[in-house]
């Protein structure tokens, strides 16, 4: 049964992260569905909400570059890029150092995908749990994206798998998707022109 909070507070919703419980949430793009990326069991549960493959790692976000860099390998060019656009719609895919972050986060190649997001309430959330954040696109996978909260509600309220919280925003503007770019062995190179322009 899924609990449907039009108030947002934002002490409960970090308590409910940190208990293992899955929630969706606004984006600057679109809705998203996310866990604490430390929970196996949490991340577990979102592949199974989506259908979503194994082989499909799920991006990670986190509440400043201080923190990226503690499971991003660090180059010169992520120096660069992350100085200029995070925070903000830019989702980095880089080298794995290690850490306590779940298996379907970090890519068979031992990569992960980290975004430092400019979006106020992911900041708050992000700065208050302490760790990595899930943030995947609310939808089934396959499907577009879901920009109205009611829908979500309706895509999932049948399903055997549902999200646990759905935080009620109402219509959210939509937008383009974030910029993704692979940065290994200090090389740039573009996986998705979003909403910033990146150059190789």
């Amino acid at each position: 049964m899924m609990n449907i909070m039009s108030e947002c507070n934002i002490a409960l919703i970090v308590s409910e992260i940190l208990n293992g419980k899955v929630l969706v949430f606004p984006t600057e793009t679109s809705y998203g569905l996310g866990c604490d990326a430390t929970n196996q069991e949490s991340v577990d549960r979102i592949f199974k909400i989506k259908g979503r493959t194994d082989d499909k790692p799920l991006l990670v976000v986190v509440d400043s570059i201080e923190s990226a860099k503690k499971y991003l390998h660090w180059n010169e060019s992520l120096e660069k890029l992350s100085q200029k656009f995070w925070p903000g719609p830019l989702t980095v895919v880089g080298e794995y150092i290690g850490g306590n972050l779940a298996k379907g986060v970090v890519g068979a190649n031992n990569t992960i995908a980290v975004r430092v997001s400019a979006y106020p309430l992911i900041q708050s959330i992000t700065q208050k749990i302490q760790r990595p954040l899930v943030a995947t696109s609310a939808n089934i996978a396959g499907e577009p994206s879901l920009f109205n909260s009611a829908e979500i509600v309706k895509v999932f309220e049948n399903k055997n798998n549902q999200p646990d919280i759905v935080l009620n925003y109402g219509v959210l503007p939509g937008s383009v998707p974030t910029t993704l770019v692979s940065i290994v062995d200090n090389k740039i190179k573009i996986l998705r022109q979003g909403k910033i322009i990146v150059y190789e």
